[in-house]
């Protein structure tokens, strides 16, 4: 299989190495023969047990096949976990918006673990994130399925965009003034670059971003976190759709978000409806 343009990113930014199984042994050896607890040593292990169940081989966690394997020498590498989640989930994310990670295909965590360079336990961590996104589904012993998108569930998650933001948009075209807008052109240009990228992942974040600028406008902390996620669910693409919107749907949707910013610092609120629901019926 020819290497992506994603294997090369993410090769080319890894995730820092963490210890390896032999590691964890011999530190879950020492603590319990007595010796002195390091800390970090105790999260790592504890972590991991907590994950397995007791009674369970190491290894064996819900949601993934387990093997035989030789342990590999791993420099150590203190770093915090939250840390290493975090770059795992957003490489797991890029995967999943450029068509890296195909719906319906099942991954396991420790073979996603060692395309990143890290052990199973933080992919295993992100990707139960993802499955709260509702952008992957556990498999019981064998891993993750990436959830396949049909059009009915992005047509009901686009009705539910609508419903949350636009009457929010159009309340705040009538009460923000033209300065506080015209605050967010640099937020608004930023979607227009992403898109002509052509990344999907580099566009679904900076789309985010506006929108979650604009909807902080009205001060609602509970409807910013509601929304973006609807808005981040809406952006995993449909089943058999590769990468989702190519390189001139993702311009024509940021280009919406500059013309509905300059009908905003106009005022001119009939072309401001006009654009907010044009915007939503077409977002997906």
């Amino acid at each position: 299989m020819k290497p992506s343009a994603y294997s090369a990113a993410s090769a080319a930014a890894r995730v820092p190495a963490q210890p390896g199984a032999a590691d964890a042994h011999r530190e879950r050896d020492v603590h319990r023969s007595g010796a002195p607890d390091r800390g970090g040593d105790r999260g790592r292990g504890g972590s991991e047990d907590r994950a397995r169940g007791a009674g369970e081989p190491v290894g064996a966690a819900r949601g993934e096949h387990t093997h035989s394997e030789p342990p590999v020498s791993r420099p150590r590498v203190v770093v915090q976990r939250s840390s290493v989640r975090g770059q795992v989930l957003d490489a797991l994310r890029t995967a999943l918006l450029s068509g890296e990670l195909r719906p319906g295909e099942v991954y396991s965590a420790p073979a996603l673990g060692e395309r990143f360079g890290v052990s199973a336990t933080p992919v295993r961590e992100a990707m139960q994130q993802l499955a709260v996104e509702g952008a992957v589904e556990v498999v019981p012993n064998r891993g993750f399925r990436v959830v396949r998108r049909g059009d009915r569930e992005l047509a009901e998650l686009a009705e539910v965009r609508a419903l949350l933001e636009a009457p929010v948009w159009l309340r705040l075209s009538r009460t923000v003034p033209a300065e506080r807008w015209a605050e967010l052109r640099p937020l608004a240009e930023s979607t227009v670059r992403a898109a002509s990228s052509g990344c999907p992942a580099t566009y679904a974040e900076a789309d985010r971003a506006f929108h979650r600028a604009v909807l902080a406008l009205a001060g609602n902390e509970q409807l910013v976190a509601i929304a973006g996620d609807v808005h981040r669910r809406a952006q995993w693409p449909p089943a058999g759709a590769g990468a989702g919107r190519g390189r001139a749907g993702l311009i024509a949707d940021a280009h919406e978000h500059t013309a509905l910013l300059d009908a905003l610092i106009a005022g001119d609120q009939e072309l401001v409806r006009a654009l907010v629901g044009e915007h939503f019926t077409a977002a997906h």
